[in-house]
């Protein structure tokens, strides 16, 4: 246990010494327990079928991604756990966008009172013009409306433009709570701290106000219903000694240096950090990694899925659950295999693709369509 953290549950514990193909996995909270006891009418425990459907950035295929719109109709499809990314405003609140940069997600352009806010900076290495959430206090931000990212793929979210506002974590914590109680069942939330390193340097670290919201609305324990999760392994660590809630590092190209690495002169890269000897590293203080599709599978020259490696076999031996990302619908991000026809924004064969990821014995995949991913999952735990 890396020195400092606080106790870590291993996959087993995280996933009820689940199997791939398993039925269902429970993680009883005492939380729950005690509301059961005083006669209350709080969720049921919470339970994870395994392989377990994330609903990325909540419904994002259907609808502008990361609004309290993406999150109901991920839970409505059946959405086993659902995703935010979180980023600073100004004067220290969460919020959920995917990245701070929030000039193709809202229609901050077209208000000319923050024309004056738009910026060219320096975010992890890449420079980014455009109006970001750490220059606009909570009340300005909620002046903006949410719209959909990539229009020219997903024409049909654009129904959707300015029918949200930019979303709090506080508020998606007591909208999940909401939904639990009208449920009868825990809903479980997937959530990650953007660019860490950059925002601590700002003075907007994200841990501390992450986790005192965590404890807020009891989602801080070993077995809360939540996964938390980031690219950046030290704000993991961070986490750890912050809260026991599960922990995921999550992990791109294997030619890439996480950003927190690249700042302490740490001269690791990804493909270090999936050796045995790197995920062993990690299981000191996280309970799973969330890696890239390539680095199950990699693709070959013409982007046809190659042969497997063996990650999920080493990643099981430390303990570790996986939960790669994301698989889409759409032509464009599927394997060349399981495209259909020439139209890059049609659909593919994602159920195909799912199944070819299923086999590997990934405990979960993150998507952009939940209905998609779950009718998927039917049909390879009913084989």
């Amino acid at each position: 246990m890396t020195q400092g953290a606080r106790n870590t549950p291993g996959r087993r514990s995280v996933l009820g010494a689940a199997v791939l193909g398993s039925a269902a996995v429970a993680l009883p909270t005492a939380a729950d327990a005690a509301e059961r006891g005083r006669g209350g009418h709080g969720p049921s425990k919470p339970a994870l079928p395994v392989p377990t459907i994330v609903g990325h950035r909540g419904a994002s295929g259907y609808r502008p991604e990361h609004t309290l719109g993406s999150y109901q109709h991920a839970l409505d499809l059946g959405a086993h756990v659902i995703e935010q990314d979180l980023v600073p405003t100004k004067d220290g609140h969460l919020v959920c966008r995917h990245e701070n940069d929030i000039t193709a997600t809202t229609d901050v352009a077209d208000h000319p009172e923050f024309a004056d806010r738009k910026a060219t900076k320096s975010v992890d290495g890449v420079s980014l013009t455009g109006w970001f959430t750490e220059d606009f206090t909570l009340a300005e931000l909620k002046t903006l409306r949410a719209k959909e990212r990539i229009p020219g793929v997903r024409q049909h979210n654009t129904l959707y433009d300015g029918r949200w506002t930019i979303p709090t974590f506080e508020e998606v914590l007591r909208w999940a709570d909401e939904q639990g109680r009208r449920l009868g069942r825990t809903v479980w939330l997937y959530t990650e701290t953007k660019h860490p390193t950059y925002f601590r340097g700002l003075g907007l670290g994200l841990e501390e106000p992450f986790a005192k919201l965590l404890r807020k609305y009891r989602r801080d324990r070993a077995d809360s219903a939540i996964f938390l999760q980031s690219f950046e392994p030290s704000s993991m660590r961070r986490m750890a000694k912050l809260v026991d809630s599960p922990r995921v590092v999550l992990l791109d190209a294997a030619a890439t240096r996480p950003w927190d690495f690249t700042v302490a002169g740490d001269p690791r890269t990804v493909a270090d950090l999936v050796t045995p000897e790197g995920l062993k590293w990690m299981a000191s203080f996280a309970q799973g990694i969330g890696p890239t599709l390539d680095l199950v599978i990699p693709k070959d020259a013409a982007g046809k899925l190659g042969k497997p490696t063996t990650l999920v076999r080493d990643a099981h031996a430390q303990g570790l659950i996986l939960h790669p990302y994301t698989l889409r619908n759409e032509n464009a991000f599927l394997p060349a295999d399981f495209r259909r026809g020439t139209d890059p924004n049609a659909y593919g064969d994602a159920f195909g693709a799912l199944k070819a990821y299923f086999e590997q014995g990934i405990d979960g995949i993150f998507t952009d369509n939940p209905d998609t991913g779950l009718l998927a999952r039917a049909d390879f735990v009913s084989r």
